[in-house]
């Protein structure tokens, strides 16, 4: 039994990666601009708040403290748009519902069983569909072109903490683009920065309405993410209004399902979420 395991897991491995069958990536051309259009708009919110405003700042204390702490959450939503972006979301094995697989899983004879017909796959509950993945989703709360993938039961808590950093230095760079107009306008424009009075305009209102776009949508959505991991309770699901079949957890349990044991782990895109069961491995893990 444990070599067929062992031969199953690689079998789904090797079904389920792409891009070289080491990485986990969905070729959908509106995600890819999307992702890339993500990261475009952190580079200029870098480009502006480093170059235009805080390298010409005259107060080494405003300036580093500021500079370090952008930085970090720039890096950390990076990372975490990264993680939930090239993060199986929880993907079923493609074709596995044949009989020899079933029976492999050890399903006991006249177990009721569902089945995807139209990625030929045992649906586990609360999975579902993913058109553009093409896949069924464990836990699928739905597919985000922005991260180029759906979030489900293994890349949720990259998503959210992706919504939360994008919001913190949202909500920073607005802070600092005021402030930056403020001290411009009380001093006349002089050594305020680099480039022209009417340059330095353009450049910082439209950080200001970068900002104020990410931070309503990402605080909006991490919302609406803590909602569904507080009732556990997918979007999918909320939207479907389906009747809850499944034993529901706490919500401190359905927490650290997402998350794991509170600790500073909670908030790194570098850490993983907490292992599934040895049963639930066996069955559906890819």
């Amino acid at each position: 039994m444990e070599y067929e395991y062992s031969a199953f897991r690689r079998d789904a491995d090797a079904h389920n990666r792409c891009c070289g069958g080491w990485l986990w990536c969905i070729k959908d051309i509106c995600g890819v601009i999307c992702a890339v259009l993500t990261w475009l708009l952190i580079l200029y919110a870098e480009f502006v708040v480093t170059v235009v405003m805080l390298l010409p700042c005259p107060y080494p204390v405003y300036r580093y403290a500021n500079m370090a702490i952008f930085q970090t959450f720039a890096l950390l939503a990076f990372a975490s748009h990264l993680r939930a972006m090239f993060t199986d979301p929880g993907a079923v094995p493609k074709g596995n519902a044949t009989k020899e697989m079933i029976q492999q899983m050890g399903f006991r004879e006249g177990q009721v069983i569902f089945k995807c017909p139209k990625c030929c796959s045992i649906k586990p509950e609360r999975a579902h569909h993913c058109s553009v993945c093409q896949r069924c989703i464990r836990k699928m709360d739905h597919h985000c072109p922005w991260v180029n993938n759906c979030v489900g039961e293994n890349n949720q808590k990259y998503f959210v903490l992706f919504t939360f950093y994008i919001a913190v230095i949202s909500v920073h760079s607005l802070i600092l683009s005021v402030n930056q107009l403020i001290m411009c306008t009380n001093s006349e424009w002089k050594d305020c920065s680099a480039y022209s009075p009417p340059a330095t305009v353009v450049l910082l209102l439209f950080l200001v309405f970068e900002g104020l776009l990410f931070a309503t949508f990402t605080v909006v959505m991490l919302g609406t993410q803590l909602q569904a991991i507080w009732n556990d309770e997918t979007g999918i699901e909320q939207l479907k209004k389906e009747e809850a079949r499944w034993a529901k957890k706490s919500r401190w349990k359905s927490i650290q399902a997402v998350f794991g044991r509170f600790s500073l782990a909670w908030f790194s895109p570098f850490t993983r979420p907490p292992p599934k069961t040895k049963l639930e491995s066996y069955l559906y893990s890819v």
